[in-house]
């Protein structure tokens, strides 16, 4: 399959590609800036701005009030978040169709706007992405992603003859889709199988998502095997479950804010993050706002007092476990 990325897209590097110390580098916030409230970084090689922090999808449709989610979404942007996660099938459909109501007015305007799909073949992705669009009361998507890609089987199976890379490239060329990532949770070995497979068929990713955080670093991480590759093909950065859907804060070994300040100071584009009231939101706004990269020695002692917690994997519980796997409850949905 060949790679139709247009060649005349802009090619910038990750925003926060300085934050490599991390990795035995240098620092991160060389190419960050701010804008309005919180500073913005460069999306991988698609040269967009987005916002250090993003509005994650899932928590939106579970909020109990329709208009109170709604409100969370357009207080989140009118404080400085443009970027927006969601996903075909959280809350069955309701987390799309609360964004999609919430971007209207000229909401939509303002944000990337990104959400994902399951199907593996073409005919179900191609439907779930039609779908998505109507929900989401938009002609395009900003970004689209490959979702759970948590078995080592999937890879293949979205690159396959007839499989769902077909339909999405087919968006693309309508104009219905900008750019393609991929996202999963479960294994960086079954991440470095898909992006060796999309190697393999002449295409590089836009973005990844993955775990990022302080647990993570310390068992099966993806910081360590999976963001030197990124970082090395300019794709962009998702971090996503900084406080491991709230599991992490359970060890009361770190709090809420240096979670999302560990996840921030790795070379990560934006770190999304669930947000269920204002008030949980105004934290990740204020953890944006105070957001100073952290140096090796605060990164270092944050490690050294996670590592117990960390050491099983008992924290991390959508590596281990199989109850953040949705497709795996829901074998349909990858048609």
């Amino acid at each position: 399959m060949e790679d139709r990325n247009n060649l005349t897209r802009r090619r910038f590097l990750i925003g926060a590609s300085g934050a490599a110390s991390l990795l035995g580098r240098e620092k991160p916030s060389g190419a960050s800036e701010t804008k309005g409230e919180i500073p913005y970084r460069i999306l991988g090689r698609t040269g967009e701005k987005v916002s250090i922090v993003g509005l994650g999808g899932f928590h939106i449709g579970s909020q109990a009030n329709e208009r109170e989610s709604i409100r969370i979404i357009r207080t989140a942007i009118d404080h400085g978040i443009n970027f927006m996660d969601n996903s075909w099938d959280y809350n069955e459909g309701a987390s799309e169709i609360r964004m999609g109501k919430a971007l209207r007015n000229g909401y939509r305007q303002k944000v990337i706007l990104m959400t994902k799909i399951d199907g593996r073949d073409r005919k179900t992705a191609e439907e779930q992405l039609n779908e998505s669009l109507q929900r989401l009361q938009t002609d395009v998507i900003d970004l689209l992603q490959f979702h759970e890609v948590i078995r080592m089987t999937d890879p293949d199976r979205i690159f396959a003859v007839k499989g769902a890379m077909e339909a999405v490239l087919e968006a693309r060329q309508a104009g219905k889709v900008r750019y393609i990532g991929f996202t999963g949770h479960k294994s960086p070995a079954i991440h470095l199988k898909m992006l060796r497979t999309a190697f393999d068929h002449q295409f590089t990713f836009d973005t990844v998502q993955m775990p990022l955080n302080v647990m993570d670093a310390h068992y099966d991480s993806f910081e360590k095997m999976v963001l030197p590759m990124l970082l090395q093909h300019r794709i962009g950065v998702l971090g996503m479950k900084p406080m491991g859907d709230q599991i992490i804060l359970e060890s009361k070994s770190v709090s809420a804010e240096e979670c999302l300040h560990y996840a921030m100071s790795l070379p990560t584009s934006v770190v999304i993050t669930g947000c269920d009231s204002l008030p949980i939101l105004e934290q990740a706004l204020e953890a944006a706002r105070s957001f100073r990269p952290l140096s090796e020695e605060q990164r270092s002692a944050l490690l050294a007092r996670t590592a117990k917690a960390a050491k099983k994997g008992s924290f991390e519980l959508y590596k281990t476990g199989t109850q953040f796997d949705a497709t795996s409850r829901n074998p349909q949905w990858l048609g």
